[in-house]
C-alpha cells in the first residue's frame, strides 16, 4: 500500500493505493434542491429562514457543541467492473479535531490473505499512520500533511477525516429535505444535495480550512453529492460523500460514509514524538521512491 499522485484536471490527486488487492482508492469531486418539512422541523436551524441548506451547513458546528464521538467509517471504491470497501472504526474529538481509526483492508485479489490493520491518528493538518507497509518499520508512524494533499485527505487514508466530512457540509447547496428515517434506533432528517468544496473552503474553521483548500485546488470540480442524516438536535447521524474520478482507463466512484453515534465519548489521542515519525523513504508505486 502506498500513497500515489495522479492527475486530475490538471491538478495531483493523492490516493491510498491498496497495490496488495490490486485496486486503488480514488477521488474527485461530482455533482448534484428545496427548503426543509417547514414548522415541523425541530433540527437545530441556521439563518433566518431555516431552509434545508442552512440546517445542513450547522452540522460541524452541532457535533463541535457535542464534543465527542465514536465513528464508524466505510469507503468503497469501483473500477472496471472491482469493488473493494476499505472500513474504519475509532472515536474523534470535534473539538480538538483529533481522532483515531483503526483502518481494516480487504483482503488479496486472491481472497486469501488478511492485511494488518493500520492505525490513523487524526490531527489538524496531519494523518499519521501506523503499520504503513511499504518499508516502513513496525514500530514507526508516517505522517502527511493533510494541506499537501491535493484531496485534503478525503480519500488518501482510506478514511475521510470525520471533521473534513462535516466541514465539507457548510458548502452545501441545492439541498432537498427527503423525509424522516430511523438509524440505530434513533429519529433522523434525511437530506440530499451538493456540497461546493471552494464554498466549504472558506466557510470552514480555521483548523479545517487548510485541507478543505488544497481539496478545492486539486479536484476538478468543486462539487460533490452528498446524504446527510441529522437528529432532532441536529447532530449528524451519518453522512455519504461521493466522489469520482477519471483516468486514461475506467471512471472509479468512490463513496465515502460515516456513522455517528455515543456522543461524549472519552477521546484519548498522543500524537507520536518526532523520534517515532519514519523520515526514510516510501516506495511510490511504479514510479520508483517518494519522500513521505
Amino acid at each position: 500500500m502506498v500513497v500515489q499522485q495522479r492527475r486530475c484536471g490538471g491538478g495531483a490527486l493523492a490516493v491510498l493505493a491498496l497495490t496488495a488487492a490490486g485496486v486503488m482508492t480514488m477521488g474527485s469531486g461530482c455533482s448534484g434542491g428545496d427548503p426543509g418539512d417547514g414548522a415541523g422541523e425541530r433540527v437545530a436551524r441556521a439563518g433566518p429562514t431555516g431552509t434545508s441548506a442552512a440546517v445542513v451547513r450547522r452540522a460541524a458546528d452541532a457535533l463541535a457543541a457535542a464534543g465527542s464521538a465514536e465513528t464508524r467509517t466505510s469507503m468503497e471504491t469501483a473500477a472496471g467492473g472491482t469493488r473493494v470497501t476499505i472500513r474504519g472504526e475509532g472515536t474523534y474529538d470535534f473539538r480538538r479535531q483529533l481522532g483515531r481509526i483503526k483502518v481494516v483492508l480487504p483482503k488479496d485479489a486472491a481472497g486469501a490473505e488478511e492485511h494488518r490493520p493500520i492505525t490513523e491518528l487524526l490531527a489538524p493538518g496531519a494523518l499519521y499512520m501506523k503499520n504503513r507497509g511499504a518499508g516502513v518499520p513496525d514500530d514507526k508512524w508516517v505522517r502527511i500533511d493533510t494541506t499537501g494533499l491535493e484531496d485534503g485527505n478525503l480519500v488518501t487514508g482510506g478514511v475521510t477525516d470525520p471533521a473534513a466530512a462535516a466541514e465539507l457540509l457548510r458548502g452545501a447547496d441545492e439541498v432537498r429535505y427527503v423525509g424522516r428515517t430511523e438509524l440505530a434506533g434513533v429519529a433522523v432528517r434525511h437530506y440530499r444535495g451538493t456540497a461546493d468544496l471552494g464554498q466549504a473552503a472558506r466557510e470552514a474553521s480555521p483548523s479545517a480550512r487548510g485541507a478543505l483548500a488544497a481539496a478545492a485546488k486539486g479536484f476538478s470540480t468543486d462539487a460533490v453529492p452528498f446524504d446527510a442524516y441529522l437528529d432532532d438536535d441536529g447532530l449528524l447521524r451519518k453522512v455519504r460523500h461521493r466522489f469520482t474520478f477519471a483516468t486514461e482507463g475506467p471512471a472509479a466512484a468512490v463513496v465515502s460514509t460515516m456513522l455517528l453515534y455515543g456522543f461524549g465519548t472519552r477521546v484519548s489521542v498522543e500524537l507520536p514524538p518526532e523520534a517515532d515519525i519514519y523520515t526514510g523513504r516510501v516506495q511510490q508505486s511504479g514510479s520508483g521512491p517518494e519522500t513521505p
